[in-house]
């Protein structure tokens, strides 16, 4: 009976470490691909050929709710015959401005990359299709041809080869450039602003978006992530999911509780017997209490253990087969603490009572 109430929590334990796991990892992403799309919890988009400098980020410091903004060129540039985005960033303020994920990069982190972008002037994160076509290595020069800001012509600029980016936000899915938006601004001798990224960091993004929409008029274009969330169709986690999540959330907990209940108490009745001998050769009432307790701690310990390493186990196989659909994949599984911590919680309770 042990081993059978072992191997019922256990599997309890595995089922809602698992689902539970694995929503938490979707809910993830799926605001990931929202920030990806968007940029930031508020992007405020300026015109073609409107030329706002980033001192406009005062504007929008004020509106209440906002928490910080970042300024982000948006220009052009030939790579070869190829015309790519280029991006102009701050390096030390883009990373916590818009939460830039690992996943975004390739050969480091996005705090590491950010760190080598910042302290090369002209340096340039490219995509790897560049890399591969021009047969780059870090440290190579690459020259890029960007417009003047005051002539409208273009000229060769020189770059330094830094490292790879796959995804940036607002960025196209294809070949774009960051490079540092300072450099950018000196060789083009213009600092305009294609777009603020701005954080409102727990105010509803989209209560923000219509006070910054009343201050900006028609502009420039306001977005925010909560109406970038339901808009975007393109991948797995544009499918709403949190009805059945509740359900089976809700049927875990409801199991562990009743398993844990159900096992003790079962295993106790039927072994009524065997305490009524162990009684009557002498056992204290102690001494039959400590043996419940015993078989209680084996039966839970053993089961959240064993379900706990087998729910992280499935968490991560499910995660890793639909890498494909996730844009961009998970860089490492979101744990829901809280709801493990209470169906953890409720298992020992009933254990407890039974016991």
């Amino acid at each position: 009976m042990l081993t059978t109430g072992l191997v019922l929590v256990a599997l309890t334990t595995m089922f809602a470490v698992s689902v539970s796991t694995f929503d938490a990892t979707y809910r993830q992403q799926a605001q990931v691909d929202a920030l990806l799309s968007n940029g930031a919890d508020v992007t405020v988009t300026e015109p073609p050929g409107v030329a706002v400098g980033p001192d406009a980020a005062s504007t929008f410091v004020a509106v209440p709710g906002v928490q910080h903004v970042e300024p982000m060129q948006h220009r052009f540039a030939y790579v070869g015959s190829d015309l790519q985005d280029l991006y102009g960033v701050n390096p030390d303020t883009i990373v916590a401005a818009t939460r830039l994920q690992d996943a975004y990069f390739a050969g480091g982190t996005a705090r590491g990359l950010m760190g080598t972008l910042a302290a090369t002037p002209n340096g340039v994160l490219v995509s790897a299709e560049t890399v591969k076509d021009f047969q780059l290595a870090p440290g190579d020069t690459i020259t890029l041809r960007l417009q003047d800001g005051v002539t409208k012509q273009f000229r060769s600029v020189p770059f330094t080869y830094v490292g790879v980016a796959k995804e940036f936000p607002t960025a196209p899915s294809d070949s774009f450039l960051v490079a540092n938006a300072s450099y950018v601004a000196s060789q083009t001798g213009s600092d305009a602003v294609g777009s603020f990224l701005i954080d409102t960091s727990g105010t509803p993004p989209d209560q923000v978006a219509a006070r910054i929409s009343d201050i900006v008029g028609t502009s420039a274009r306001v977005t925010d992530i909560v109406t970038t969330r339901r808009i975007i169709g393109s991948t797995l986690t544009a499918v709403d999911l949190s009805g059945l999540t509740r359900v089976e959330l809700s049927f875990a907990l409801v199991l562990a509780a009743a398993s844990t209940v159900l096992v003790m108490v079962l295993g106790i009745v039927e072994r009524r017997r065997s305490f009524a001998i162990l009684n009557a050769l002498g056992a204290t009432r102690a001494q039959v209490a400590s043996l419940v307790a015993g078989e209680a701690l084996y039966v839970t310990a053993g089961g959240l253990v064993a379900g706990g390493v087998g729910g992280w186990l499935m968490s991560e196989m499910l995660v890793k087969v639909l890498n494909g659909v996730f844009d961009p994949p998970p860089s490492a599984l979101a744990v829901p603490v809280l709801y493990l911590a209470l169906v953890a919680t409720v298992m020992l309770v009933g254990v407890v009572v039974s016991a």
